[in-house]
């Protein structure tokens, strides 16, 4: 098994199809209300930017039979027979050999010094880490951090659409830009370098050591962001969207226009969350016009006794009633009246 994960890198870091996190995300759904879909699916049958919903619902069903009937079983074995170092070497191994594929759509978006840190860190990596078993370029020594980069995002970085989402059993979500680009880019090292690329048992044991030691990774996580999900496909096709959105928005330099885009992506998980994933910022700007109390402070601030005086004086009639509430009104007024002029003395 070591021997097969030390060449079985990079079609998992490839493809935007059969992305680690992507299948991590989808094989988290059958833990969390597994019968809420179908209750759903009327309001969801036609939700824009998804036109093959009844599809991928089917689909999503099915995924959820088999997460729960072998895949996250297999996972939580491979968990436990495998220990912690190991697995975490191997994910290092698969990282590292996907590194040049991640320098190629570095320098295909114009990113120069992104690209020569991908160089750096696969150097590195490759050779003090011992061909990647140990994330050395991370450390405070290179600062050379991992950076995740595909030819999905490539596409969508020269303004290609996602085209319809999709869901694949054990695939996880996607769509037609990141499907078609994702099997491209695996076939990449298949023609340009050959063997073990371009055979079975590399392709097999890198799907199986890459999948199911993310399903393992991300199974708390996931659990913690379904399992309260009116809608679990519809919760995760926003979520797989709208991350879709912001790494895209990152290579044009909006890393901060596009988090705002993820600041409360799930608040109804039963609303449309497909309206446009990359429009996160209008809802943004909305939230600090809710603040003009905040912003309106008086010019001078040695002097802010004026306003808030009237205001104070105005609210005694809501907040002390009279004892008796027979008395007149207009004796209401001067009843907080005098203890406040007591307090100023």
């Amino acid at each position: 098994m070591i021997a097969l994960a030390l060449f079985a890198a990079p079609a998992a870091t490839a493809q935007g199809v059969a992305a680690p996190v992507s299948v991590a995300l989808a094989t988290a759904a059958s833990a969390a209300a597994p019968t809420a879909a179908p209750e759903a699916r009327p309001r969801h049958h036609r939700t824009k930017g998804d036109p093959l919903e009844g599809f991928n619902r089917t689909m999503f069903s099915i995924h959820q039979f088999l997460d729960r009937i072998a895949f996250r079983p297999i996972a939580m074995v491979y968990k436990a027979v495998v220990p912690k170092p190991l697995r975490t070497g191997i994910r290092h191994v698969f990282s590292n050999v996907g590194e040049p594929l991640v320098f190629a759509n570095d320098v295909l978006q114009l990113k120069p010094k992104r690209a020569i840190k991908t160089v750096g860190r696969f150097l590195v990596n490759s050779t003090i880490g011992i061909g990647g078993v140990l994330d050395v370029a991370k450390t405070s020594e290179f600062n050379l951090p991992h950076h995740d980069n595909n030819f999905g995002t490539t596409l969508g970085h020269y303004g290609i659409g996602p085209g319809p989402y999709i869901f694949l059993p054990l695939v996880g979500p996607s769509d037609f830009r990141d499907f078609g680009a994702g099997v491209a880019q695996g076939q990449t090292y298949a023609f340009t370098i050959g063997t073990p690329f371009d055979r079975a048992e590399y392709r097999v044991s890198e799907a199986v050591l890459t999948g199911l030691d993310m399903r393992v990774e991300a199974d708390g996580a996931l659990k913690a962001l379904l399992a309260s999900a009116i809608d679990p496909y519809a919760t995760l096709r926003s979520a797989y969207l709208q991350d879709r959105a912001v790494s895209i928005a990152e290579t044009h330099g909006a890393k901060a226009a596009a988090a705002s885009a993820l600041d409360d992506p799930l608040t109804d998980p039963a609303a449309d969350p497909l309206t446009d994933p990359a429009a996160g910022a209008p809802p943004a700007g909305a939230t600090p016009a809710a603040k003009p109390a905040v912003d309106d402070f008086p010019a001078d601030p040695a002097a802010p006794a004026a306003s808030p005086a009237p205001r104070s004086a105005d609210k005694p009639a809501v907040d002390d009633f009279p004892a008796d509430r027979a008395a007149p009104v207009s004796q209401t007024p001067s009843v907080p009246a005098a203890p406040a002029k007591a307090a100023t003395q």
